[in-house]
């Protein structure tokens, strides 16, 4: 039996005793243990603020969301044998896609984040502050990766879940992390970071692993660390106690379990959808996972007048739920996680019966299907019922973690809101009700005590998440009982990981720290038109300066004339008395107009596209034969991806400054977004003399570099090829299937290089064509010769779309775009470029 192994200081290893033995949660089996003995801590904490901290921090944001990303997907395509070992812990195979892929989802989620921060490795917060009069001093907050490591400590209900979708957003800051699964389901964990750490996507030390209780973990954590915890609120205050975390000041986040309430709102009467979503919903809640989240309805609030029939409904609900081994699929509950967690639930089910009747369920009787319940953790959902719960306040206090929930009564929704209110703080609430007014008040009142509130109604029901699931994109976490912390949250929670700095100086200097062009900074001149410059050379504070422009009374009237813009300032100047304006006025949109005809490059050339306008500002009026000339200045760049039919490009904001020309005084700005081009610097261009000089260097006992091909194998496939390019052979079906043919047909637009050892369709693998030229020589020449039947197609026919097996149809401009991409792979092939 092997023992499960750890991840540190850049090996896997295992402890040095026998071990602790791990149960199969359904069978019984021992089938694997655990041992931490001679793990050096310390050390392993160090490791990772210096091996995988270093990397991390000099990574830009959008460096680690591409990371992530490419992660998310290597881990997908392996997603299968995780479920395997998911069905050991309880869970069924919807149990399992919560935990497993919606761990992935969060890698993801975050991944798509780096759009939303700065091509750099810290982030630039808010805006800027001027600190003086003249301008010239100022202040602005930046964001830095701390230098610590994450240390999670993780609950045993979502080994996968629980892990990744704290990493993910330490990673995407720039912080390492050190996770402590829970005993019980690290085998499930441990499989997730073996297949992390084979992919070698992330830098060494940005992830260990210790599978285990290390009572000592937080003994040596510094004040750049993170710590987290997630699990029972008892032990979580136990740990934000800690000496060490009080000495160094190191931030604590806590999830902990808490009391969720759902509340049935008084519209929502049997009949109606929302009755029905509401019955769904808590039935869900309470089976899903077995009970075991920490967002489940603990607390079924539903009016007075409907108890009867909520019990009755939910208790039919409940009838449909079968149990047993969550790998068959008739199963729909699966096992507590172990025998001592069904013996926790137990005790806390006759705390809880003892001011609750046990209305449905019992802890005595269960019926399991292919599964023996002795042998496996298993319980029957419980449903508990308490009428007077302003008494009894153990249904507040106490936590079963399993399927058990408790109803109770409330009068009216102030009565609802304080039963609320009366768990002292939780994860989540929500409230099933189609009248907005009921749900407004509920979710204002009782807001100060949630860190989640969904509102379940008809509308949102076919694209609900549900009430139990936390998305990467919101704040996870909640007040009181349920830790007083923040996970996830989108750009919230990355910022945990970040230490803010104000940052003071002039605005040149500020410009040059924070990467962006502040006001009153100097102007770095272009040496020539900015749109000239491709997104890699254009930096912040790149600037131009206009030639002028003077407004007419036609110029108004015709811009009015074509807006349908008819304002009286613009057109109307007999109105004009008891207005700000002394004279017919340009439109603040003519302004902008006429200042981008200043500034814009006619000719082709990096530039685009517009993107669009971020601010617009107008700051005095301007008037028939007002002069103006604009400053035109980089203010930012931001990256972006590109997966359309289009050439990598990145985003870059100018900020364009109008001034009149007569009194140098700014009467205008805004921030205009283009799209510019990326370099294209990877791949050789083929023109008809390089081709050449390439054939020239082939000789005939000429090795690959990867592959099977020959130099004549070579050129004979390019010479089919370029018979496909020329209309010559068409009657083939496209190889590429359906439903991925528009993202591989737009790869043609990157700048990558095919991957060594691509298929060709008409081929099997490590197969060759059998030679139709004599020799090479030969073979060149038919080659050159197809090839100009390719060029001369495109010049009679420039509009011509013609297939191609792999991408699709090709117009004249992707065919080029192929053949660029196609040489370069096979002369590389072979040493030529």
């Amino acid at each position: 039996m092997n023992k499960i192994q750890h991840y540190v200081q850049g090996q896997w290893t295992t402890g040095k005793e026998e071990g602790t033995p791990i149960l199969d949660a359904v069978t019984g089996e021992v089938f694997t243990s655990i041992a931490i003995e001679g793990l050096d801590v310390p050390e392993i904490l160090n490791y990772g603020r210096t091996k995988g901290g270093e990397v991390l921090r000099k990574m830009t944001f959008q460096e680690r969301g591409n990371m992530l990303k490419s992660l998310a997907l290597y881990l997908t395509k392996r997603k299968n044998a995780f479920y395997e070992l998911s069905y050991r812990t309880g869970a069924t195979k919807v149990d399992s896609w919560i935990d497993i892929e919606g761990g992935f989802g969060n890698l993801f989620a975050n991944a798509s984040l780096r759009k939303l921060f700065p091509n750099q490795p810290y982030h630039v917060e808010g805006d800027a502050i001027d600190l003086s009069r003249g301008g010239r001093f100022m202040a602005h907050h930046i964001m830095v990766p701390k230098k610590g490591v994450a240390v999670h400590i993780n609950a045993f209900n979502f080994p996968v879940w629980g892990m990744l979708e704290k990493c993910a957003v330490n990673w995407m800051a720039g912080v390492p992390a050190v996770v402590l699964p829970a005993p019980s389901t690290s085998y499930l964990a441990e499989a997730v970071a073996k297949e992390i750490i084979a992919s070698s996507i992330l830098p060494e030390g940005a992830l260990q692993i210790i599978n285990g209780t290390v009572k000592t973990i937080l003994d040596t954590v510094e004040s750049q660390d993170v710590v987290t915890f997630t699990g029972s609120a008892k032990v979580g205050r136990l740990l934000k106690a800690h000496p060490q975390l009080i000495q160094e000041s190191v931030p604590f986040t806590m999830e902990a379990d808490s009391l969720n309430a759902s509340i049935l709102g008084e519209d929502a009467v049997p009949g109606t959808p929302e009755f029905d979503l509401f019955i769904k919903e808590v039935r869900k809640e309470m089976t899903v996972k077995a009970g075991q989240k920490c967002t489940a309805i603990r607390r079924i609030i539903v009016p007075q007048n409907l108890v009867e029939d909520v019990q009755t409904a939910l208790s039919k609900a409940l009838d449909k739920v079968t149990i047993g081994d969550p790998r068959l699929k008739e199963v729909r509950m699966g096992s507590l996680v172990s025998h001592q967690q069904v013996q926790a639930v137990r005790d806390s089910v006759n705390d809880l019966s003892k001011e609750a009747q046990i209305v449905y369920g019992s802890l005595d009787e269960i019926n399991t299907i292919g599964a023996d319940a002795k042998k496996g953790a298993f319980i029957s959902p419980i449903l508990l019922r308490s009428d007077h719960p302003f008494q009894n306040t153990i249904i507040h206090e106490r936590e079963a973690f399993g399927p058990v929930s408790t109803i109770m009564p409330y009068k009216n929704l102030d009565e609802a809101i304080t039963l609320a209110q009366m768990g002292k703080g939780s994860l989540v609430s929500s409230i099933a009700t189609n009248d907005d007014k009921i749900a407004k008040e509920y979710v204002i009142n009782a807001a100060s005590h949630h860190g989640r509130i969904m509102v379940v109604n008809r509308d949102m029901a076919k694209e609900s998440t549900g009430h139990g699931s936390p998305l990467p994109y919101l704040v996870h976490g909640g007040p009181g009982r349920a830790g007083g912390g923040e996970e996830m949250g989108g750009m919230r929670g990355i910022k945990h990981y970040l230490q803010r700095t104000a940052i003071q100086g002039s605005p040149t200097t500020i410009t040059e720290i924070t990467g962006i062009y502040q006001q009153n900074a100097k102007y770095k001149e272009a040496e020539m038109h900015p749109f000239k410059y491709h997104w890699e050379d254009i930096q912040p504070g790149m600037s131009m300066k206009t030639h002028r422009r003077t407004f007419t009374d036609t110029d108004i009237i015709n811009f009015a004339n074509v807006t349908w813009d008819h304002f009286y300032a613009h057109t109307d100047i007999t109105s004009l008395d008891g207005s700000i304006f002394e004279q017919r006025t340009a439109h603040g949109y003519f302004i902008i107009s006429a200042a981008a005809g200043l500034f814009v490059y006619p000719n082709k050339g990096p530039v685009s596209a517009n993107y669009g306008l971020e601010e617009c500002r107008f700051l005095r009026p301007l008037y028939h034969n007002d002069t103006i000339y604009v400053r035109l200045t980089c203010k930012q760049k931001v990256d972006r991806d590109v997966a359309s039919a289009e050439h990598p490009s990145g985003i870059v904001k100018w900020y364009a400054e109008i001034f009149d020309a007569n009194t140098d005084e700014k009467v205008a700005f805004a921030t205009v977004l283009t799209m510019v081009q990326k370099k294209q610097e990877v791949l050789t261009e083929m023109t008809e003399d390089k081709i050449n000089e390439c054939l020239y260097a082939l000789k005939e006992d000429a090795k690959p570099r990867w592959g099977i091909m020959t130099p004549q194998h070579m050129i004979e496939h390019l010479e089919y090829t370029y018979k496909i390019a020329s209309g010559e052979i068409q009657d083939f079906e496209i190889a590429t299937p359906e439903k991925i043919l528009e993202k591989v047909h737009n790869s043609l637009w990157n700048f990558d290089k095919f991957p060594k050892n691509s298929q060709f369709p008409q081929l099997e693998k490590d197969t060759l064509d059998t030679l139709k030229h004599s020799d090479l020589a030969i073979a060149i020449e038919k080659f050159k010769a197809q090839r100009e039947k390719y060029l001369e197609f495109f010049k009679e026919n420039p509009e011509a779309k013609l297939k191609n097996l792999v991408f699709g149809e090709l117009n004249k401009y992707e065919s080029y775009l192929l053949e660029r991409k196609h040489l370069n792979h096979h002369f590389e092939q072979f040493g030529l470029i």
